[in-house]
């Protein structure tokens, strides 16, 4: 009975110790007009990269993006929402220029909206005030 006992207090410290190690998560999102809404013929393109570590709630990403009607006005992480569908800024980048670089802490309800598909990438521009590109964030394959 004891080394019974023994077995399942060590079973349970590595399930609460693989629990407290869980893994950052990889994510991406093509940005391009035609996932825009509603969709543009703009011929600039772009790329996010993004990272979550769940364990401390924190998201780093870096936008990289060219061939844009004009310099970008503004970039943002916008949620939530479907693709095809438009939603409030929940992450404003500090700068628009490329490459946008930074990090932030989330709540448990934008980490739900992340892990579930239901943020995009944004970059505005004088010309597409609503959006030049924006890609939909899912997890890197």
């Amino acid at each position: 009975m004891k080394i019974k006992a023994m077995l399942a207090g060590t079973l349970l410290s590595a399930a609460f110790a693989a629990g407290a190690l869980a893994a950052t998560t990889m994510y991406k999102a093509d940005l391009k007009g035609s996932q825009e809404v509603p969709a543009n013929d703009a011929a600039g393109t772009g790329k996010a990269e993004l990272s979550y570590d769940p364990a401390s709630k924190k998201l780093s990403w870096k936008v990289t993006y060219s061939g844009l009607s004009g310099p970008a006005t503004g970039a943002h992480i916008h949620g939530p929402a479907d693709p095809g569908k438009d939603a409030a800024v929940v992450i404003k980048f500090e700068k628009s220029a490329s490459p946008i670089e930074g990090s932030a802490t989330l709540t448990d309800a934008q980490a739900a909206d992340l892990q579930g598909g239901k943020w995009y990438v944004n970059v505005h521009t004088a010309e597409h005030k609503s959006g030049e590109i924006r890609g939909q964030v899912m997890p890197a394959k």
